[in-house]
């Protein structure tokens, strides 16, 4: 087995998660290729939705559910004044929460005092979520947008866990330099996305096809 040359501009964004994760050849779980080791460095190219292009220093491209990936720490600030990122501002997805929650309340106070009926109700709460835990310092909330679980100590959030796969969003995205990506329609193939010269993983075999 060949591999490409590595590449020498390389300027990793991010870590892939201690356990490793799970990689694919195009943005379609039906096309996994090797998975990507713990701790491995990586490039983001683009993203699609919950999916991201990443490349490894060894010019090998891949994607892989970007929710999970790990910002690798940003330098101190520069003489252009923008400040290093630190993870997602918690107060949005806390006010998001909460109003659900008191939403869903309102609704049962109807229920309880006998204001609405039980098919009223449920139309009311229909399509309702929220996810909340508070322990102390520590808060885990739940992003309906993203289909995940993020970990905040009240500074910042940072993604804990995801609901399920990833999965292309139905909007146009962009990539990290502001590119629109084109979104295409159902059932159409997906062609390689990035820089042309990064070859794609290698190709496996799904175990759960056989």
């Amino acid at each position: 087995m060949t591999f490409p040359d590595a590449v020498e501009d390389f300027h990793p964004t991010h870590v892939v998660p201690q356990d490793g994760m799970p990689a694919w050849e195009f943005p379609d779980a039906s096309r996994p290729t090797v998975p990507l080791d713990p701790f491995l460095p990586v490039q983001l190219l683009s993203r699609r939705g919950d999916w991201s292009e990443v490349l490894c220093a060894n010019g090998w491209s891949a994607w892989v559910d970007g929710r999970l990936l790990v910002v690798v720490p940003q330098p101190p600030p520069t003489a252009d004044g923008k400040q290093p990122a630190r993870g997602e501002d918690p107060r949005p997805l806390l006010a998001r929460s909460t109003q659900t929650v008191e939403r869903y309340r309102r609704a049962v106070e109807e229920l309880g005092s006998g204001r609405t009926d039980a098919e009223a109700f449920r139309r009311s709460v229909r399509g309702l979520r929220a996810g909340i835990v508070l322990d102390g310092e520590s808060v885990w909330l739940y992003d309906e947008a993203a289909g995940r679980w993020l970990y905040g100590d009240g500074n910042h959030l940072s993604t804990y866990a995801v609901a399920a796969g990833p999965g292309a969003s139905p909007d146009a995205e962009t990539d990290p330099v502001g590119v629109q990506l084109d979104v295409l329609p159902d059932g159409a193939d997906v062609p390689p996305a990035g820089p042309v010269g990064h070859a794609p993983t290698q190709i496996v075999d799904d175990p759960g096809t056989k």
